[in-house]
């Protein structure tokens, strides 16, 4: 049976077009996702049935809508692409400083800064779940009201950047409610490409996730052993980070062993490639073997 890899059809001729020299590979965006957890029994948002018996933490996933041009019907994390003005400076902060975080994800302080900020924004935007609090040892409990639904749209339109955002509510972004689990690289030939680091959080005390995303028709709480096993029975539709970060995130038997394994998590890039092996046009991730692809060459060069 067929696991449920995210595979779209153009990308044997897309790959075909790379490799003749037809296709000018477009400069990847920065992007954040989060993988947020929480423990068996945390009150919240219902998991998939029969999930409720599964040792270890649950984790929050919505299914893109069918109708998405980009992996539509597959299960991701809240996330999505920085904001220009992500690395304000004005940005009211707590946790690790700009310059640990630009040292443990490889980037200068300003992208650093504009990467964690879209990972917090981004899970409100698309979750309903802020990490900030008004003070740095304090994170906000109810994120509910007509009041709030009105700042989360004025985010997500762009009409309010996140550092106004935390200024008119008076709260400090907790950057040490994160953990940089992972980062992956939208393969050259996608046209709409993204360089997108995974981040580890617990689903803060009094919080709810909703599906706030107009991207998502599903939103579940589910075990990452489960939702391994649904994708390798072909059931459930995931891109290749999303499965790699799932069957990592089994061996973590809580949310907050995650929280802790994460500093000592490898942040290199993950690109996938391709390249003319034995007659076949040969597509790998680079320490993800179960991801290789064996397509006919037809008329590659």
């Amino acid at each position: 049976m067929a696991n449920g890899q995210w595979y779209p059809p153009e990308w044997p001729d897309r790959i075909r077009a790379l490799a003749a020299g037809e296709l000018t590979p477009a400069t990847p965006r920065r992007a954040a996702t989060v993988m947020l957890l929480r423990d068996t029994g945390t009150p919240g948002v219902t998991g998939i049935t029969g999930d409720t018996g599964t040792p270890g933490p649950q984790v929050h996933m919505l299914r893109r809508r069918t109708s998405m041009s980009f992996a539509g019907g597959a299960y991701a994390y809240p996330g999505g692409g920085v904001d220009p003005r992500d690395d304000d400076r004005h940005v009211r902060w707590a946790g690790p400083p700009r310059t640990a975080w630009a040292t443990r994800l490889g980037l200068d302080e300003a992208t650093a800064q504009a990467v964690v900020c879209a990972a917090v924004r981004e899970t409100y935007e698309e979750a309903g779940v802020l990490l900030a609090g008004p003070t740095p040892d304090t994170v906000i409990a109810d994120t509910t009201g007509d009041d709030w639904e009105a700042d989360r749209a004025a985010l997500v339109a762009r009409d309010l950047s996140f550092a106004e955002f935390l200024d008119r509510r008076g709260l400090v972004l907790r950057s040490d409610l994160l953990g940089a689990w992972a980062r992956w690289i939208t393969p050259e030939f996608e046209p709409r490409r993204y360089d997108t680091f995974f981040f580890v959080a617990a689903l803060p005390e009094g919080q709810r996730t909703r599906n706030a995303s107009t991207e998502a028709d599903r939103t579940v709480w589910i075990s990452p052993r489960q939702a391994t096993e649904g994708y390798d029975r072909g059931e459930l539709l995931m891109m290749p980070p999303t499965i790699a970060t799932l069957r990592q995130l089994s061996g973590c038997a809580t949310a907050a062993a995650a929280l802790a394994a994460a500093p000592a998590r490898d942040l290199a890039p993950v690109l996938a490639r391709a390249r003319i092996e034995d007659g076949e046009l040969v597509l790998s991730w680079p320490g993800h073997e179960e991801f290789t692809k064996h397509i006919p060459t037809g008329d590659a060069p």
